[in-house]
């Protein structure tokens, strides 16, 4: 059911002809209808940040949003004063389409940068999606179609709190995923009873633990927004700790997806680095690694080449990770093939043939912080993806 799982939530997903794929849904529309209409957001902290990106921080910033229009098919970002301007004639069709104010509307898009959007067909595509409205699992299903652009499948998570309260939520991204923010977006939707302050706190510490914590190619998006959106419909005020927990769960439920859906890739990625002096610490180490091509195209290869992990984690300066590389260990699936800095069971041992490879460092500093990265392979396909990308 996506976004709508949540009480109080109705959602939509049309063509409006944005997407250069005839016929391929391309705008989705998430109305809040309360009584609450409490949000919070995080976003890409990319310098060339987009223009809906730029006008849904402001619309955020209060702690109320009453909707989300969001396309793919072009993500409207280096187009200056003019793509700002679309941005604003969006949120100010859909305002006057639900009876709200345009700074109580998130705009969200992506695809291809650096062209403006074609606005006529955004705004009546907006207001095909809100003829289409609905709060049925086929509208939630809809609306995380129409945001997908090299995503092979709809991403979604639905949790359901002890006291009957709800979470739903859709997110799209399968390449320029990184972890600032790993292009994608993401909305999430409550039922329960809770201010905006404390959805910014909760989705602050779940997004820096799950969507800032998975690498597809190293590339930060332009336009990456995730924001999280209460209706207070079902009338219960949760546990703070199990809200907290269960925002947790969504964000890394969908982070996860997203790394399984990674552009080309046949190869999931876990890094855990442990035996870290601080989460910092093991948390920059698992970075390095993930960030190293050659170690995605080895993988890609069934070739758990040792020397291109440690050779990664060694360039992770020693003010930042202090570790004895003498000391370090490297298991791939299980085997040992790093000892103690250097060859330990031979590589050949490690069984490649599972789409989940597992790394796990080991620093042995004697103390026991630790940090857990996820990536993807690199494979022809990624190239060919993005060789041809059109959005």
């Amino acid at each position: 059911m996506s976004v709508t799982f949540a009480q109080g939530f109705s959602a939509a997903g049309v063509a409006a002809g944005i997407s250069s794929v005839e016929g391929k849904k391309d705008l989705a529309l998430v109305v809040n209808n309360g009584p609450l209409d409490a949000a919070a957001g995080v976003f890409t902290s990319n310098r060339f940040c987009a223009a809906p990106v730029q006008w849904s921080r402001k619309v955020v910033a209060d702690g109320h949003v009453k909707a989300v229009i969001l396309n793919s098919g072009g993500a409207n970002a280096c187009t200056g004063e003019a793509g700002y301007a679309q941005s604003v004639a969006t949120a100010e069709t859909v305002a006057g389409l639900i009876g709200a104010e345009p700074n109580d509307v998130a705009v969200c898009s992506t695809g291809l940068i650096g062209e403006l959007l074609p606005l006529d067909n955004v705004l009546a595509g907006a207001k095909s999606a809100h003829e289409a409205l609905a709060a049925t699992a086929e509208a939630g299903t809809d609306a995380s179609h129409a945001i997908m652009t090299t995503d092979t499948k709809p991403k979604t998570v639905e949790l359901t709190g002890s006291t009957g309260w709800k979470i739903g939520g859709m997110v799209k991204g399968s390449g320029m995923i990184a972890p600032q923010l790993a292009t994608m977006l993401c909305v999430i939707t409550t039922d329960a009873v809770v201010s905006a302050g404390q959805m910014q706190a909760a989705l602050a510490v779940a997004a820096e633990h799950s969507f800032n914590r998975i690498d597809v190619d190293g590339c930060m998006s332009t336009n990456d927004t995730v924001l999280l959106l209460a209706s207070g419909a079902s009338g219960i005020e949760p546990d703070k700790d199990e809200f907290n927990k269960l925002v947790r769960e969504a964000c890394a439920s969908l982070s996860r997806q997203i790394i399984g859906d990674g552009e080309g890739a046949s190869h999931d990625i876990r890094i855990t680095v442990t035996g870290a002096t601080s989460e910092d610490a093991a948390l920059a180490c698992g970075r390095a690694v993930a960030a190293s091509n050659l170690l995605k195209c080895a993988i890609s290869g069934n070739d758990p080449n040792w020397g291109r992990i440690v050779s990664s984690l060694g360039t992770v300066p020693p003010e930042v990770a202090p570790y004895d590389s003498n000391k370090v260990t490297v298991d791939v699936n299980g085997v040992r093939i790093c000892e103690n800095g250097g060859a330990g069971r031979d590589r050949s041992e490690v069984d490649m043939t599972p789409r989940e490879v597992h790394i796990d460092i080991d620093l042995n500093t004697g103390s026991d912080a630790e940090a857990t990265v996820w990536t993807d392979d690199l494979t022809h396909e990624y190239v060919h993806i993005n060789a041809d990308y059109e959005s």
